[in-house]
């Protein structure tokens, strides 16, 4: 829903992915279903090592949205409550307009749509 939000609205809105800190990664909390998957990656230790995944993963999941990617101090997850993920709306003035509920359970692409609708009203 996230990339139909952003073909609706791109002519208007930016909208950027910003790639944090690895969920799921083989050296930390691995999910079965990533294995069914045959997903397995290491927690990068460089941050050209967070770009490769980040790439990775934007591929994989037919990102067409930009992608940008937090340093390994993980600043941007920190700042914003980022992790795992989250949604956010910058309003024209530059501050926050809206931000969704922590990730996964709390990503609701729907709860960001009506954000966009009534920051552009």
């Amino acid at each position: 829903m996230l990339e139909e939000l952003h073909e609706t609205y791109c002519d208007r809105v930016a909208f950027f992915v910003v790639y944090v800190r690895e969920a799921h990664p083989e050296d930390g909390w691995v999910l079965e279903s990533n294995r069914e998957a045959e997903i397995t990656v290491l927690d990068p230790t460089t941050d050209d090592e967070r770009a490769a995944l980040a790439e990775t993963c934007a591929v994989g999941m037919r990102i067409t949205m930009p992608v940008v990617v937090d340093t390994l101090d993980d600043e941007v997850a920190r700042q914003y409550g980022g992790w795992p993920d989250r949604l956010y709306l910058v309003g024209r003035d530059g501050r926050v307009v809206f931000q969704g509920g922590e990730g996964p359970f709390g990503f609701d692409p729907g709860e960001l749509r009506g954000a966009i609708e009534n920051e552009l009203a």
